[in-house]
């Protein structure tokens, strides 16, 4: 019979043989026990094994081979060193702390987060690493999809959120899991998404969070390798590796990518008050940028503590986390939490050519996956247009702020909306990157829902337990003359309005889009603008809702299907979005042709562009303003007609209509109703799309 010899690599866990390699780093430890247990919430190890520095310890790595246990065996490390707050150590030889590398969580159901954070043992109380075997899954011929970004249509959504409540029609035990979004599948094919973006599935902890409440986003991870086992749908702890990969064949089979919102800027650790739960128990100094008094976290993450995105260690982890689920897990992208957090050096200083931040995009295995920067952090750091790389997309926050302002009707506000429509080449320009750098969004899950957007001027975050002081004040939002719910059925027709311009300009603009999960459907979280600590109600998706307000998804999904005939050839030639906007010949105008408004007062505005590679000319109209308004129509060639394609200001079915029922007219005058978006289209190439 073989014997196996330990290695320092790879870190984690390997089934070699008939049993297990286990490898963890931890540079100044004096000692480090591995512990074996039964169940989630023993109190007691069913093993101990002492890892000797002097035969299994390979420079900083500690490693050891144990025969005769496999996948599912459940285990943790015991640490032990100096506790020297003061020099960043904190030792804690009580506390059990999971594996960094661990691909699978087991939660107790005593788990509890004051145990870790209080003086003493809390082994029974604490999560606790599972082995896995990651290659016996049968992925039958799947591979990641690599849509092009200019047919994109990103759909930002919470794996709980999104069939929990009872109106899902998804049996009670699968509510809330990645089986039950599975079920659901067919409804975002019926939406014509093409890609997910899952808020964070990485093990958290739930109880990062105030008394009484739960960390229902998910953005407080204490693992970066392993799905979150309360997304599975049944009690075995493996199952959910499983399920999760399940769940990614079937969206691929739809045609729909999966992109992960993933959380590399801080751990739920927290300060320096919190819990020992794994990164701070091995080496503090290397997980974390310490202040200058070595005792406490910096917060670039305005949650406690910020990780070390560019030690090397730190650096190392977080590719091998990513290349797992692109290899292993067959995920096509990720969206990243603050990202410019990872900008920071261990001083906390940004530094031109990030180490961590160039390894990401320079990696082969992670060559062709959408890579998406939230370019930002809590600390006041805004990278917007300056993210580092060639190929990083950006969270276009200018969009969000921009396109708000304007149909609020804030005065100096075409400019900007009319850059925005166009891909913000006022902010992406001078890098000549790609017309899909921008990801254009008007809400996601941070802040209010569109419902929300045009029913509420003020946030009403009581619910949180904070006296209304979480949550951002700068909402840029109006609600249409009552606040709140109403059932008046003026301001319901201007809200529905309201947000059938957002999502027209979201949706259109040159960029990647994103809608965030109900607004297709007119969810609300009753004004909540920061509703991260709420598992009910607030922010579940109301499946009723699809009826009460079918005339906003029919809207979305003729809108989709028209970007799903958007031209790729652009993005397949490397055209950069300068190259694209003067290939499309396009021009602005006000309502007389050739006089744009740009002055201060203005609130309007409409775009002529001439796309060639799709046979199209397409005029473009917002009318933000409170009266209707006559616009000129461009004169065709060829004794060509406008079709109406798009009118906010219209009730439906005239609203909007399938491409190619779209009416002719033959005005030279348009007549956009007060506070709406008008779409007209003429063909070069009659009979190219068909939608």
């Amino acid at each position: 019979m073989c014997e196996f010899k330990s290695l320092a690599s790879p870190l984690g866990t390997t089934v070699l043989g008939n049993g297990v390699n286990f490898s963890v780093f931890s540079r100044h430890a004096r000692t480090v026990e591995l512990l074996f247990f039964d169940r989630a919430d023993d109190a007691r190890p069913a093993r101990v094994i002492s890892i000797d520095p002097g035969t299994n310890r390979t420079y900083h790595y500690w490693h050891i081979y144990v025969a005769g246990v496999g996948p599912g065996q459940l285990y943790g490390y015991r640490v032990d060193g100096s506790s020297d707050p003061a020099n960043g150590l904190l030792f804690d030889r009580a506390k059990l702390l999971l594996d960094p590398y661990s691909r699978a969580v087991a939660v107790p159901n005593g788990y509890d987060r004051r145990a870790a954070s209080q003086p003493g043992e809390n082994i029974a109380t604490a999560m606790k690493s599972i082995v896995v075997d990651p290659s016996g899954y049968d992925w039958e011929g799947d591979t990641p999809l690599r849509h092009p970004s200019a047919r994109t249509i990103i759909y930002e959504m919470h794996v709980g959120g999104f069939t929990r409540h009872p109106s899902s029609g998804v049996a009670e035990h699968r509510r809330g899991t990645f089986a039950g979004l599975v079920e659901k599948i067919p409804y975002l094919q019926q939406l014509r998404i093409t890609a997910v973006e899952l808020l964070p599935i990485f093990q958290f902890d739930p109880q990062d969070c105030p008394p009484g409440k739960v960390n229902y986003w998910g953005y407080s991870p204490v693992s970066f390798f392993a799905p979150h086992q309360a997304y599975g749908s049944r009690r075995d702890p493996l199952a959910v590796l499983d399920e999760f990969r399940d769940m990614v064949k079937a969206l691929h089979r739809a045609g729909i990518e999966v992109i992960l919102d993933v959380v590399f800027n801080h751990t739920a650790e927290g300060d320096h008050r919190g819990p020992t739960l794994c990164f701070r128990g091995f080496d503090n100094a290397a997980y974390y940028i310490l202040e200058r008094d070595r005792s406490r976290y910096a917060n670039y993450s305005g949650t406690g503590n910020t990780l070390n995105g560019n030690h090397p260690v730190v650096r190392r982890m977080i590719l091998d986390s990513l290349r797992y689920w692109v290899e292993v897990m067959h995920i096509d992208g990720f969206r990243f939490d603050l990202a410019s957090i990872l900008d920071r050096d261990e001083s906390g200083q940004p530094i031109p050519n990030p180490p961590v931040l160039w390894d990401i995009e320079s990696d082969p295995v992670l060559a062709g996956s959408k890579l998406i920067a939230e370019a930002w952090d809590a600390a006041g750091l805004y990278q917007v247009g300056s993210f580092i790389g060639d190929s990083w997309k950006e969270w276009n926050g200018r969009f969000r702020d921009d396109v708000r302002s304007f149909f609020r009707g804030d005065p100096g506000s075409v400019r900007q909306v009319a850059n925005r429509l166009v891909g913000s080449p006022d902010i992406y320009g001078h890098q000549e990157r790609e017309a899909e750098q921008s990801v254009n969004f008007v809400t996601c899950h941070d802040g209010f829902t569109l419902n929300d957007l045009v029913s509420y001027n003020c946030k009403h975050n009581e619910s949180n337990g904070e006296d209304n002081r979480d949550g951002t004040d700068d909402n840029r939002s109006w609600n249409c003359g009552i606040e709140g719910s109403t059932d008046d059925a003026v301001v319901e027709a201007l809200r529905n309005g309201q947000i059938k311009n957002f999502l027209t300009v979201t949706v259109l603009s040159i960029g990647m889009p994103m809608i965030l999960m109900g607004d297709e459907v007119r969810r609300t979280q009753r004004g909540n603008n920061n509703a991260y600590c709420l598992d009910n109600e607030t922010n579940w998706l109301d499946w009723t809702l699809l009826e009460k307000h079918a005339d906003v998804h029919r809207f979305v999904t003729l809108l989709n299907a028209g970007r799903a005939l958007a031209d790729v050839q652009h993005e397949r030639a490397r055209i950069s979005l300068n190259q694209l906007l003067k290939r499309a010949r396009q021009s602005w105008h006000g309502v007389r042709l050739g006089q744009p408004d740009w002055t201060y007062d203005s609130h309007s505005i409409a775009l002529y562009a001439q796309l060639l590679n799709e046979g199209l000319d397409v005029y473009a109209i917002m009318n933000a303003y409170w009266e209707p308004l006559n616009f000129e129509l461009p004169a065709l060639s060829g004794g060509r007609l406008w079709r109406r394609w798009v009118d906010t200001s219209r009730d439906t079915p005239e609203d909007i209509v399938p491409w190619r029922t779209a009416p002719a007219l033959s005005c030279e005058e348009y007549r956009a109703g007060s506070r709406s978006v008008v779409v007209l289209f003429a063909e070069t190439e009659p009979d190219k799309r068909s939608c």
